[in-house]
């Protein structure tokens, strides 16, 4: 698709040196940015959901207490 954008002058320039750089067209670069802009923007959303839902400590979180022990007990006991 085809779309015609605003992008300063300074950014611009620098992301023509990035392309040049990693010989890839500028459609190329702009298409990696914006994806890995928004694989990032997804997963910080989920981790705010989840700290939603968890909370910092036993008295922030949303889910019954016996069931946030449980699941640390069980994670304690898991090898990484």
């Amino acid at each position: 698709m085809k779309t015609a954008i605003y992008i300063p002058d300074d950014i611009f320039r620098l992301a023509e040196m990035i392309a040049k750089s990693l010989r890839v067209s500028r459609s190329e670069l702009y298409s990696r940015a914006i994806k890995e802009y928004t694989r990032d923007f997804y997963s910080e959303n989920i981790t705010r959901k989840l700290n939603a839902v968890y909370g910092d400590s036993e008295d922030d979180s949303k889910i019954d207490i016996e069931i946030y022990r449980a699941q640390l007990n069980v994670l304690e006991k898991e090898e990484w």
